[in-house]
């Protein structure tokens, strides 16, 4: 019976063991657990006297995992993540069952979310749970079914499904071009432009499509969302280039002018990325089924 117990420890230590892992600091661990820092090292403690093995480095106050936690760390947190997980569908008991996703959130606002009554409609018995997700992330540490992801979704073990390439358009607030469109792409060197942070390469990109060449580094602002790129376009602090489904309003209403008109292909898409292991979850097929019918088709992508 000494055995057995030794081998179960209490859920609350082994939480806190994980999110020092995950969050680098004891004080964090103890802000996400709701705890103190001196609450969160007693949890440890006890865990390391009834597992008898040390799995905490103390050096001057900061604690950190030794390399036999890490690896123990990394076989117990998808069993977490599943005891969380089946406690939120029991909780919430949805006669259909749940779907946790990973979301992109400009893209999910304005393609995802619009097209979700038709999902509801179709299945009022399935729950989606969303949240923000704006870099990738390792199925096994966090309790999702499926992810919205840009990109190559190279991850291992997981499967997906094309959603739309993305098409871009360099634009900018009229106040920043009073005398129309530029003369060729090479003049957009000489104006302020707009950098989104998860498209590094974006305007280089652009540019070399153009027939525009340019080795150095492109100046200009930085943003980590296309929300605060599009406000600053708006507001005429520079060029920014933007997915056509994201400016397909302003350019309508005149808020925004395109300097060159046709939409370029990028090098990344948009996919739907889910483990294997969750290919035959219920919830996860139908909304996938579903998603197949709303999404761009290999033969009608724009090339």
């Amino acid at each position: 019976m000494e055995t057995t117990r030794r081998l179960f420890p209490s859920i609350s230590s082994l939480r806190a063991l994980e999110a020092l892992d995950r969050l680098g600091s004891a004080s964090a661990a103890a802000e996400e657990l709701a705890l103190t820092q001196s609450a969160v090292s007693r949890q440890l403690q006890t865990l390391e006297n009834q597992l008898g093995v040390e799995l905490i480095s103390r050096d001057r106050k900061r604690l950190s995992l030794t390399p036999a936690a890490q690896e123990y760390v990394a076989e117990i947190r998808q069993g977490l993540n599943h005891i969380a997980q089946a406690s939120l569908k029991l909780h919430v008991a949805p006669v259909g069952g749940t779907l946790n996703l990973a979301i992109l959130p400009t893209f999910s606002m304005r393609w995802l979310v619009p097209r979700l009554p038709d999902f509801a409609r179709l299945h009022p018995d399935i729950t989606i749970n969303m949240s923000t997700r704006l870099r990738p992330f390792n199925f096994t540490a966090e309790p999702f079914d499926a992810a919205l992801h840009f990109g190559e979704p190279d991850w291992p073990g997981t499967e997906r499904l094309l959603l739309s390439v993305e098409r871009v358009l360099p634009v900018c607030s009229p106040s920043l071009l009073p005398t129309g469109r530029l003369r060729s792409p090479a003049d957009l060197l000489k104006l302020p432009l707009l950098h989104i942070q998860t498209r590094p390469a974006a305007w280089q990109e652009w540019f070399r499509q153009m027939g525009v060449h340019h080795p150095d580094a492109l100046p200009g602002t930085v943003h980590d969302q296309f929300t605060t790129i599009n406000q600053a376009a708006l507001h005429g602090l520079g060029v920014a280039l933007l997915p056509n489904y994201l400016i397909e309003q302003d350019l309508a209403t005149g808020k925004l002018i395109a300097v060159f008109p046709d939409a370029v292909e990028t090098m990344g898409a948009y996919y739907l990325v889910w483990p294997k292991s969750k290919s035959n979850d219920p919830s996860l097929r139908e909304f996938r089924h579903w998603l197949a019918s709303q999404a761009q088709t290999e033969e009608t992508l724009p090339r």
